[in-house]
């Protein structure tokens, strides 16, 4: 294999399955390097946003769940299944993300149904993320699709800079409109 034209490592959600099947086939039909991490509970979701269970090399962190209000949603489990310091509940929000996250400079996309507002956008920020990409409303599934294509798209094959294939890819339609775009000082 030759040299991969980025890396990025995908984290599923509960229920996401298909979805990053096709992003993660679209991504290394690409060239893209696809690592893949699997949420069953919320510390395999800590682990990674933790930098803990994260690869030496990310270019870009995709956190491809379902959204609710601004909050990434979680499997629950049973209280005896719990670990002691595991979050627990059907949500994971911004509160969570400032107490677990450690992503230093990586550009982290979050990609499901209002996973691009602005207080969990901060959130990443606030730890350290170089960007934060995500749709601020609720979005078809499809759009989320074809916008994360598109983005990846544009940067690798003509090599646009992240703003620029951002707004090629948000200008699709009116659902990859909701696409935002929150970059660290």
């Amino acid at each position: 294999m030759s040299r991969p034209e980025m890396y990025v490592s995908l984290v599923v959600g509960p229920n996401c399955e298909m979805e990053s099947y096709a992003i993660r086939s679209a991504l290394e039909y690409f060239g893209v390097r696809v690592n893949i991490h699997w949420i069953g509970r919320p510390n395999d979701l800590i682990d990674v946003l933790s930098g803990e269970e994260l690869a030496n090399k990310v270019d870009y962190l995709i956190l491809n769940f379902h959204g609710d209000e601004g909050r990434f949603c979680m499997p629950e489990l049973d209280e005896e299944v719990y670990e002691s310091n595991e979050p627990r509940g059907e949500f994971l929000g911004d509160h969570e993300i400032k107490q677990f996250t450690k992503l230093k400079d990586i550009k982290v996309i979050g990609s499901g149904c209002t996973l691009g507002m602005e207080q969990l956008a901060n959130a990443f920020l606030e730890c350290g993320c170089h960007s934060y990409i995500g749709p601020d409303d609720y979005i078809d599934g499809n759009a989320n699709l074809m916008f994360l294509i598109k983005f990846f798209y544009e940067i690798i094959s003509n090599h646009k800079s992240q703003e620029e294939a951002f707004e090629i890819a948000r200008s699709i339609d009116k659902e990859t409109a909701m696409y935002k775009l929150y970059k660290s000082m």
